[in-house]
């Protein structure tokens, strides 16, 4: 049998499938980090919003997430369809940023409701502790937002109201 370091120092070694979990969770930290950089500045977008902006942003959203729900695979929403196969994320979630970053309002708001959205499917079933802990936070950004739409936009408390009446 031939020496190996392998041999010597038990678990030293451990294979290709080791490797490409490194190389996995390095992309996986190489994203949570662009994502929650990009998170901080659309969260702070969203704080210095009007109530009736937030309001639009809510409708927004709600009419994006129900369209990207009905895709096939919802974290590349967004993404032109020729650039969606065999990648681990789509384009939306830049696409979004760039238009948060426009003089246009309504362009602003359709981006960070775009964004949203696309993180929110891209985040959901991580197994990364980092990754949950952004998808933790979109949550509760998307509660506030929730909770901000009008009674007639927001189906669940639409149903509430109803109920209570």
């Amino acid at each position: 049998m031939a020496y190996s370091v392998a041999h010597e120092a038990p678990g030293y070694y451990r294979g290709q499938g080791y490797q490409m979990r490194i190389v996995t969770r390095l992309i996986a930290l190489t994203r949570s980090i662009q994502l929650n950089r990009q998170f901080r500045e659309i969260e702070r977008t969203i704080a210095e919003l009007p109530m009736a902006t937030r309001r639009q942003l809510a409708a927004i959203a709600m009419r994006e997430f129900a369209t990207a729900s009905k895709c096939e695979f919802p974290h590349l929403y967004g993404t032109p369809e020729h650039e969606q196969r065999y990648q681990p994320w789509g384009s939306g979630t830049d696409l979004g940023y760039s238009r948060v970053k426009s003089d246009n309002p309504q362009l602003k708001l359709r981006g960070i409701a775009l964004w949203l959205t696309v993180a929110y499917h891209e985040t959901k079933d991580s197994k990364y502790g980092d990754v949950q802990e952004l998808h933790r936070h979109l949550m509760r950004t998307l509660r506030i937002l929730k909770e901000s739409a009008p009674t007639e936009a927001n189906p669940w408390l639409g149903a509430q109201a109803g109920q209570a009446a």
